[in-house]
């Protein structure tokens, strides 16, 4: 199998990007454990230095190690999580308590961190540019921040805790996937359809045909569901259609997710206090500008302090339009998407309609290559021997004013990719390790 995994040899592919027209499912899962072992081999060779550990033997080349599996399990993932399938998802479940272990097996490794913390307690004295600084005091933090620093007990629960949250994190995305995927509303009747634009409905039809059904079916994915909460006329069904979104996960079924919601809390609570953090909002936050939990909570007293009383006037302002246009009782959540924009029509004359033809896919590329032209002096050239995984995507080299090219890739929404998917880059890092400095990211959903 190493032989012939497309994922295990050299990518003989414009830009070394993926090989998606040779890759299958069944070779993920021997690619990422063939890449785990030439991981744990590069730590090995760090470990076993018999030379005093340095910037470079140490700091660089843990930087420079796993690069293979770094690449393979980001294509992986990314794929996971923009074109998913049965098998993808099996490999997944079966593939991330390893990686975890991997990981664990890294930021917990006493020799290991005892190289980092050397280099890192002599950092003074190393006359390191800034970037070289910078890899240093990242590369401590991230084992203190692992664990590093704890005892053989409390190792074992971190290890323990990091284990279950990634499968915890996994399935929790799935459910949701499954259950946004699973729901169809079907209308059969055209006088259902009233207020909806013909766009909206030749979509819902197009889709209804696809499942070989007749009429109409109208789905949980953002596309579909937001039009129909916007403009249908027929008040429940767009209850029918809100209360399936907002109950995805918590319908006491298979792919039920309270359960795992409590379960992950706990877990990163009880990581966070082990680390020597009140609670996981300050772990995390510990890395962001904000830098702990007590000034977000500032952050967002202040923000409702100056907020609230407009959110409440616009309330107010729709739910009297509501009342003066029919509706009878309070103004639910499934009405005020539908109000709202009846209520923007009554006072501006906008409907959002009339700029579709503005936003078109065609449209929304050409305005984006333009502007990146205009700011930054880059051209397009679309690439078909670049190759995709699916074929709504279009892969472009764009061009610098010095005739360098990377390729870019962009895409339309696909029925399985769950909400807020996206992917990352999918191109290999130089070898300095450094490719985000210098590089911005290449795949983009429009």
């Amino acid at each position: 199998m190493v032989d012939t995994n497309p994922l295990l040899q050299a990518f003989n592919t414009p830009h070394q990007t993926a090989p998606f027209d040779q890759i299958k499912a069944e070779h993920y899962l021997p690619a990422l454990n063939a890449a785990m072992e030439e991981g744990r081999e590069d730590i090995r060779l760090i470990i076993e230095n018999k030379e005093m550990p340095s910037f470079a033997n140490t700091i660089v080349a843990l930087e420079k190690s796993g690069k293979r599996l770094s690449r393979i399990s980001s294509i992986f993932f990314n794929l996971n999580s923009a074109e998913t399938s049965d098998d993808i998802q099996k490999i997944a479940r079966e593939v991330s308590p390893l990686l975890s272990e991997y990981s664990n097996d890294i930021w917990l490794n006493e020799r290991l961190f005892a190289r980092v913390k050397e280099v890192y307690e002599q950092k003074e004295a190393l006359n390191l540019n800034t970037e070289e600084t910078t890899l240093l005091d990242d590369t401590y933090k991230g084992f203190v921040r692992r664990g590093a620093l704890l005892n053989g007990e409390a190792k074992q629960k971190y290890r323990e805790i990091t284990s279950e949250l990634s499968q915890l994190s996994l399935q929790f995305g799935e459910n949701l996937l499954n259950e946004t995927n699973d729901f169809k509303l079907h209308i059969t009747n055209p006088d259902d359809l009233a207020g909806l634009p013909d766009a909206v409905k030749e979509t819902a039809q197009q889709l209804a045909q696809s499942e070989g059904k007749e009429g109409w079916l109208f789905s949980l994915h953002a596309p579909s569901m937001v039009p129909f909460l916007k403009y249908a006329d027929k008040r429940e069904l767009r209850e029918v259609l809100f209360r399936a979104s907002a109950s995805r996960g918590n319908r006491n079924n298979d792919y039920d997710n309270k359960n795992i919601i409590l379960r992950q809390a706990e877990l990163r609570l009880n990581k966070a206090k082990l680390l020597g953090f009140a609670s996981h909002a300050d772990y995390v936050l510990e890395e962001r500008m904000a830098q702990s939990a007590q000034k977000v909570n500032s952050f967002l007293d202040e923000l409702y302090d100056k907020s609230f009383a407009f959110a409440q006037k616009d309330v107010a302002d729709v739910a009297e339009f509501a009342a003066a246009n029919g509706l009878q009782g309070p103004l639910q959540r499934w009405d005020f998407s539908y109000y709202s924009e009846k209520l923007k029509t009554s006072l501006f004359d906008l409907d959002e309609e009339m700029t579709k033809p503005y936003f078109q896919l065609e449209n929304v590329k050409k305005g984006i290559f333009n502007l990146t032209h205009q700011l930054w002096g880059l051209t397009y050239k679309e690439n078909k021997d670049i190759p995709v995984y699916h074929p709504d995507v279009f892969a472009y080299e764009s061009m610098t004013q010095t005739a360098v090219s990377y390729p870019f890739c962009t895409w339309i929404f696909t029925r399985v990719k769950p909400s807020r998917a996206e992917l990352d880059d999918l191109l290999p890092r130089p070898a300095s390790g450094k490719w985000r400095k210098h590089h911005p990211p290449h795949f983009r959903s429009l």
